[in-house]
Formats: structure tokens, C-alpha cells, sequence
């Protein structure tokens, strides 16, 4: 089970900290460059195929200025939810997901897209963190569908997404430019009925 931390004042924060007994997923600060530019940089090669071309200033500390400062304006607005992920046990920085696109009114929709550190691939992380993520926006943020996209051959994020009770809907041509190439990508969406007797 997962559970949604308070501030230290007691009040309930607006947005807080996602946490189980592996994993806390909450926002970048500031004080994650140090352990935030290590991991890009260590874990560039595993992660370039499958991401969009970096600045050539991303892992400065001036762009991770400029990230953050994206990030306040699409939470302000509502438009995105962006999260670091950690493990618990030394609050070692893992990965990262995001919430983007977030449509409300008819729609009550998102996308989520995410990363791992090549060090801590390939060993349930995401899958964690994502038990704890989809819970919160179905149950707290009151979005009826999440999205995901990946490239066909991502097979452990299919393997990933299919886990946590995504379903296939089809495949867009061409649908985001990965490491400098347009890329067929395959669809998936989540409905809260689809994680409801999902194992631990």
C-alpha cells in the first residue's frame, strides 16, 4: 500500500509525497542537481535512444534551472505533475516520472511518461513507483484515463506498462521525435478499473 505524506506543519500539501515501503515519488528541488545531473550523465547512453535530443546545456546547472522552472508554470497551471523518483531505503535518486498534458473538463485525461537510471533498471522501480502514482491521480487528481506511449521495441517499458494494467489501443505513426528521428510509437491507457486487483 501506498501512502501520501503530510508537511511537517500537519496541514495536508496540496500535492504531496507519494511513498511505499521501496519507493517516494515528489517534486524536484533545487538541492536534486547534484544527484540529478550524476544520474543523467552516468546513465546518457541507456537513456538517449529512447528520449528526445538533450539540450546541449541539460545537465548545466543553468538547465536545471530552466526544467524547474517549466515544471512551476505547468503545475501552477495545472497542466503537469512532475515527480523524481527515489528509493526509500538511502533516498537515492533512481528516475523520474511525469504527468503532462493533463486535460480537464470532457476529458479528465493525462499522459505519463518516465525514466530510469541505467543502474537501477530492470528491477521493479517503475513498476512501484507507478503503483503508487496511478492510484493518486485516479483516486486524488480525479483523472479518468491515463496515457503512455513507447517505442515498439521498448519491450520493458511495454512489459512495465502492461503490469500495471495498461492495454494496448493502437499504434500512431510518426508520433514523438526521439533521439532526432520521428518514431511509430504504441499506445496505451489505463482506465482506475483497469489497476483495481492489480498484485502488490
Amino acid at each position: 500500500m501506498g501512502s501520501f505524506l503530510t508537511r511537517s506543519d500537519g496541514e495536508r500539501a496540496v500535492h504531496p509525497r507519494l511513498c511505499n515501503d521501496h519507493v517516494y515519488l515528489r517534486y524536484p528541488h533545487k538541492t536534486d542537481f547534484d544527484q540529478w545531473v550524476h544520474l543523467r550523465a552516468a546513465s546518457a547512453g541507456f537513456l538517449r535512444p529512447w528520449e528526445p535530443i538533450w539540450p546541449h546545456d541539460d545537465l548545466s546547472l543553468e538547465g536545471f534551472s530552466r526544467r524547474l522552472e517549466q515544471y512551476g508554470r505547468d503545475r501552477r497551471s495545472g497542466r503537469a505533475l512532475p515527480y523524481l523518483i527515489f528509493r526509500k531505503s538511502d533516498r537515492e535518486l533512481i528516475g523520474g516520472v511525469n504527468v503532462s498534458n493533463i486535460r480537464r473538463g470532457i476529458c479528465q485525461t493525462a499522459t505519463i511518461g518516465y525514466w530510469m537510471g541505467v543502474d537501477y533498471a530492470n528491477q521493479g522501480h517503475m513498476r512501484r513507483a507507478l503503483a503508487l502514482l496511478l492510484p493518486y491521480l485516479f483516486d486524488c487528481q480525479g483523472l479518468h484515463r491515463v496515457e503512455a506511449a513507447c517505442l515498439p521495441i521498448n519491450y520493458p517499458s511495454i512489459a512495465v506498462l502492461k503490469r500495471q494494467g495498461f492495454q494496448l489501443e493502437g499504434r500512431a505513426r510518426s508520433y514523438l521525435c526521439i533521439n532526432g528521428k520521428w518514431e511509430d510509437h504504441l499506445l496505451f491507457a489505463a482506465l482506475r478499473a483497469d489497476i483495481a486487483n492489480l498484485p502488490d
